[in-house]
């Protein structure tokens, strides 16, 4: 209850927004969990107290819903002052269908049969969706995959060898506890080179790397078959490249972009959004690392013939992160001979000119033929160290985000039995803690091991409703995850599909949520003022 010495009012008419501002005394506020405060202060009878924390807790699970087309922030940042707007193709404008993993997978096992001497048994294999996530590490000297949290502690019951779960005891054993040491990490842009044993599954190109090199992983230990891990790994990150650099993936997906693009809401938003954005002055480019006939196809499809119009700057075979650190001299631009793409163009490039299309290149050339840079560019991209992070360092670009795995995850947010699981779960915990200094109180204490237990088992439901392995791959429980991190430091905002940003205007104003630190109390359940996409930032 708020009481208060003299009315707010708000009234929106005629396009004017009036607003009598009186004193406000805020004389009384009393929530739910202050409730339940007195009570744990005031009871020792422990069925009175754990009848109030579900009571707290089905409170408390009556929130708001995450809106499916939201755009949250981890930084603020004004459009209105964004002047240039920049887009990674793969996974970003270009969502793909399950089929493109399905064809990944097949050729990486196809490379191991026919050009490692790999078993025949590995082409009967085949890619399940969602069987890894993004985010994930994979212990190359161990052959475990496992989640890791944003101070390098592993989360409980994430780790597999193959297909088997990894006791808690056993994972002890690897690791000397549950916390990776520092140096046994990825590198910065997640790969394990340099002597560091961890991949990182970092953009959903190598979900299908990972879950076949899982796969057969499980095969070996059926078929009894002694392996190294590392050059298990090593094979497939060479079948990888192969299938990457000899084009084969590309043009398959280049001649049947129906089967492997998700086509519809681009299709329908894309082009008046980029429209929009071009008669309000904004300047588009679209830097990529695909090359242009892949590109070129795709885009058709999604856009129309005429996609490049509504681009002042095509940038394809990029090679980012290198394109963002690399020289002039070093990795100069080149233009494409749009008459014979097998050709170059050996005119040196001196600016870059709409509607001719680039290749390879560097940021410092970039910005000086622009003279695009700093705060008012956003440039959106799925991988968060190869599209992201340099960028944003170096450039001190604004970035935008786009995981794809965020829309599954928003709906099961906003279920019913996620809600009142995750809150009962945050009450017995608030109970637990409060009461751990009733030692005079048997009945309490032994109330309390059992609080415990059915705590520990909603942690495991809480991640098991995310994803049955894994979990969210935004938190390890409580805790931010390692790609959460990441994602937080390198990414302005983010959302599932760029054209969610459809749903806002083009001089809307993102805001980060103000989390409540450990020695902060939070004050403010609920937004004053409920409106569409109200949670979003």
């Amino acid at each position: 209850m708020i009481c208060c010495s003299r009315r707010v009012l708000l009234n929106l008419k005629n396009g004017r927004l009036f607003q009598l501002v009186g004193n406000i005394h805020l004389a009384h506020l009393k929530t739910r969990r202050s409730v339940f405060t007195e009570v744990i202060n005031s009871s020792t009878d422990p069925h009175e107290l754990y009848k109030h924390a579900r009571e707290t807790a089905l409170y408390n699970s009556n929130v708001e819903s995450v809106p499916l087309t939201g755009v949250f922030a981890n930084n603020e940042i004004s459009l209105r002052e964004i002047q240039v707007w920049g887009f990674d193709y793969d996974y970003t404008i270009a969502k793909y269908t399950s089929q493109l993993n399905i064809l990944i997978y097949r050729l990486i096992a196809e490379q191991l049969v026919h050009k490692k001497g790999y078993p025949k048994e590995v082409l009967q294999l085949s890619y399940q969706p969602n069987s890894v996530r993004t985010g994930l590490h994979y212990d190359t000297q161990n052959g475990l995959l496992l989640k890791i949290d944003a101070f390098h502690n592993i989360q409980p019951n994430t780790v597999y060898r193959g297909h088997r779960r990894l006791s808690n005891a056993e994972v002890a054993k690897y690791y000397e506890g549950f916390h990776v040491n520092f140096d046994y990490m990825s590198s910065f842009h997640g790969g394990s080179e340099g002597g560091q044993k961890m991949k990182q599954l970092t953009d959903l190109f190598a979900a299908s790397q990972i879950a076949l090199l899982v796969d057969v992983q499980q095969l070996f230990i059926d078929m009894g078959m002694e392996y190294a891990p590392e050059y298990l790994y090593d094979d497939v990150q060479a079948a990888v490249w192969i299938v990457h650099s000899s084009g084969q993936m590309h043009q398959l997906v280049a001649q049947s972009p129906d089967e492997y693009l998700d086509a519809e809401l681009t299709r329908k938003h894309l082009p008046a959004m980029l429209l929009q954005l071009t008669q309000s002055g904004r300047k588009i480019f679209l830097m990529t690392n695909s090359e242009f006939y892949f590109v070129d196809a795709g885009m058709k499809y999604l856009i129309g013939n005429g996609w490049r119009d509504l681009f002042d700057v095509v940038i394809c075979s990029a090679r980012k992160p290198k394109f963002f650190s690399a020289t002039e001299k070093s990795r100069p631009f080149r233009k494409l001979n749009l008459s014979d793409t097998n050709k170059s163009d050996w005119t040196k490039v001196t600016r870059l000119e709409k509607g001719s299309v680039y290749f390879q290149g560097n940021l410092s050339s970039f910005t000086k033929m622009t003279g695009w840079t700093g705060r008012n560019v956003l440039y959106f991209g799925d991988h968060v160290y190869g599209d992201l992070a340099e960028p944003s360092l170096r450039n001190g670009w604004r970035t935008g985000a786009i995981i794809g795995e965020l829309k599954d995850e928003i709906a099961v947010y906003n279920s019913e039995a996620f809600r009142q699981k995750l809150a009962l779960k945050s009450s017995l915990e608030h109970l637990i803690e409060r009461l751990q200094m009733s030692k005079g109180h048997e009945n309490i204490r032994n109330a309390r091991e059992q609080w415990k237990v059915e705590r520990n088992e909603l942690k495991e439901q809480v991640k098991d409703l995310m994803h049955p392995k894994f979990g969210s791959i935004f938190r390890c429980h409580n805790n931010p995850s390692y790609f959460f991190r990441r994602l937080s430091r390198f990414a302005d905002l983010y959302t599932w599909h760029l054209c969610n940003f459809v749903h806002y205007p083009p001089d809307r104003t993102f805001y980060p949520k103000r989390y409540s630190l450990p020695h902060e109390r939070f004050f403010m359940r609920k937004p004053l003022f409920d409106s569409h996409h109200q949670s979003e930032t």
